[in-house]
């Protein structure tokens, strides 16, 4: 949802999804306290769902973010050669995303913060192209 907020602000066109490592959370929508913080700040995230990370999202995507170094070598392993590899990133490049679903309400804000300071950096540096 932030990568979608802010590339419009960027006018830049993108496609954006959003995948996990695994599959315990596949289908759901995001948790209500992220859906409330979003709204909070006029992002819609409702209608996403959890989904999967597939082998073809290395041909489908110019980058890929992980939250953590964990995801980050998860990704990595499924990569098949050097070009898929170099894809994937670390959304905070040298440090994890904490996860918010232990920190109440003020981990989801840290959270929050962390990532929209973060995704327009990601966007600019880029040089992603209308």
């Amino acid at each position: 949802g932030l990568i979608e907020h802010h590339a419009r602000r960027l006018s830049l066109n993108v496609e954006v999804d959003s995948a996990g490592t695994i599959d315990h959370h596949s289908g759901n929508p995001p948790d209500s306290r992220s859906i409330s913080l979003m709204n909070k700040n006029n992002i819609e995230i409702s209608d996403q769902r959890s989904r999967i990370f597939c082998r073809e999202d290395f041909e489908r995507f110019d980058l890929i973010l992980a939250m953590d170094k964990q995801n980050f070598l998860d990704l990595t392993s499924l990569a098949i050669n050097e070009e898929e590899r170099s894809k994937v990133k670390l959304v905070l490049e040298d440090e994890d995303v904490p996860d918010p679903y232990y920190g109440g309400e003020a981990g989801f804000e840290n959270v929050f913060n962390l990532l929209n300071h973060s995704i327009p950096n990601w966007l600019e540096l880029s040089n992603i192209q209308n």
